[in-house]
């Protein structure tokens, strides 16, 4: 296998173990392991994870070693200041660019509550994967690369997050249903302050959400 290929290998594999939390946030990890574990040499290795520690995935100290990136609750709150900065901003210098076939798909969607009901985990789980792909379009949608480079970072310590604490949205689904039906009224209606207003409140509350299934963890983990 040529080389270029090996590293995107190894980058691809060792990145989905750290996303997934395979290798947890604050874990040691060294050379001689990852080539190990992955039956590659150490070239490949060094090459992913040095992408990785460009990407905020991974700490290499000399002579220390190299460590997943913790993630805290400071962490939780810096994700969630920058989704308040970008996200109404766009769309309310950027939401005419939404595309309105897809916000209308949206809006049925979420007018529709889960066939297994809003206390079921099946509907919770369900639930990261419309949400991520609600906000990806808001996101997609704006033509600031920086934005959209940046907010990709963000994105990836996020499903981090989600993957470490196991936890699920049933205190929060049929809140944040409604919470993305009054983004959609807005956006539909062309309103983009309005809709920008009322992501800013659907941040707030999720990262609140956020926070306290981040103690529930901790404390878990601490038992």
């Amino acid at each position: 296998m040529a080389g270029s290929n090996l590293k995107t290998l190894a980058y691809t594999q060792i990145r989905r173990k750290i996303v997934s939390c395979e290798y947890a946030p604050g874990s040691n990890l060294n050379e001689e392991m990852l080539t190990s574990a992955l039956g590659l040499s150490r070239t490949p290795v060094r090459d992913a994870l040095g992408r990785l520690e460009q990407e905020g995935l991974v700490e290499i100290r000399p002579k220390k070693g190299v460590t997943v990136t913790p993630l805290t609750v400071t962490d939780i709150n810096m994700i969630f200041e920058l989704r308040r900065l970008y996200e109404p901003f766009i769309l309310e210098n950027y939401g005419h660019l939404l595309p309105a076939e897809r916000l209308n798909e949206f809006y049925q969607i979420f007018q529709t509550p889960p066939e297994d009901g809003f206390e079921s985990e099946r509907s919770s789980l369900a639930f990261y994967d419309l949400d991520e792909d609600f906000h990806l379009m808001i996101v997609q949608s704006c033509p600031n690369v920086y934005i959209r480079r940046s907010y990709e970072m963000i994105r990836t310590q996020n499903e981090r997050f989600r993957h470490m604490t196991a936890a699920t949205y049933v205190k929060r689904l049929e809140d944040s249903y409604t919470e993305h039906l009054e983004i959609l009224r807005a956006c539909l209606a062309q309103d983009w302050n309005d809709a920008a207003e009322r992501m800013r409140i659907h941040i707030e509350k999720s990262r609140v959400a956020a926070v306290d299934r981040a103690f529930e963890y901790m404390k878990r983990t601490a038992e």
